[in-house]
């Protein structure tokens, strides 16, 4: 998002963080309302850009969105998009990526009040790396014929009891509404989300054998130095490359694997 969505992102980020610190606020029933709320937009693509239009006073876009939601979802989430409409937004469809993102941050935080934040992002890398293994689960899950019952069930089998709810919450609404992302895409930037959280940055390292504690805690304190944050690994291991590390933080990558450096030798010796 740029400019005006930007804007209107964070405060919409400010308002929730007040409402989900509220005791009386249950965060994953209001995860939930936000997903409705996000398909409901997502479909009725008219009156989205009705509630985006700056010609129109961002009073009447909040009480047009008021009336629409009354006795569908509970106050909390309709003082929350009332908010949202009032702002001013570059394209209507960042409205609706906007509360999407606030749904996920919602269920995240559901989590982080639990204590199992952490687990949650490790299971969401997890499975993200099981999906690009396996290309039959992969095609099971995106294919558009499919109906989303089908896909949920099959999610619901793969994790149900296995993984913490609000991972699988996550996971079946991306599935079930891809807008438009990749399953990987789409469960990278959950990462991002649970990490943010936190005031953290992701890191992905890739390593030829497992990490041991102390090389762990050394990498993590050399990168949050680098970063100047802290950062959340998630640890993945290729036999591939052969030896050293990989560490990728959003598209900025640190190749030190063997792998890479066989390879620059050869394109030098090619050269």
């Amino acid at each position: 998002m740029h400019g005006a969505s930007r804007e209107a992102l964070a405060a919409a980020r400010e308002r929730l963080d007040a409402l989900t610190d509220t005791p009386s606020v249950d965060a994953a029933r209001l995860a939930e309302q936000l997903a409705a709320v996000t398909a409901f937009l997502d479909r009725e693509v008219a009156l989205r850009r009705v509630l985006t239009d700056p010609v129109q006073p961002g009073e009447a876009r909040a009480e047009l969105a008021g009336r629409l939601l009354a006795g569908q979802v509970d106050g909390p989430a309709v003082d929350l998009i009332r908010g949202m409409v009032r702002s001013r937004w570059s394209r209507s469809r960042d409205l609706v990526d906007a509360v999407e993102e606030l749904a996920a941050v919602a269920d995240l935080t559901a989590a982080e009040q639990t204590g199992a934040l952490d687990g949650v992002e490790d299971e969401l890398f997890r499975f993200g790396r099981i999906v690009q293994s396996s290309a039959g689960l992969r095609a099971a899950l995106t294919d558009r014929a499919a109906s989303v019952d089908a896909k949920s069930e099959l999610l619901h089998r793969l994790l149900g009891g296995r993984a913490h709810p609000v991972t699988e919450r996550l996971v079946v609404r991306l599935v079930a509404r891809p807008r438009g992302r990749s399953l990987e895409g789409g469960l990278e930037a959950m990462s991002r989300l649970a990490a943010a959280l936190r005031g953290r940055a992701v890191a992905v390292v890739t390593s030829a054998v497992p990490l041991t504690d102390g090389q762990k805690q050394r990498l993590g304190a050399a990168l949050a130095k680098l970063y100047g944050r802290q950062m959340h690994m998630n640890l993945d291991v290729d036999p591939a490359v052969l030896g050293g590390i990989s560490v990728r933080v959003g598209d900025e990558v640190i190749d030190g694997t063997i792998a890479e450096r066989l390879a620059e030798t050869s394109r030098r010796s090619v050269g």
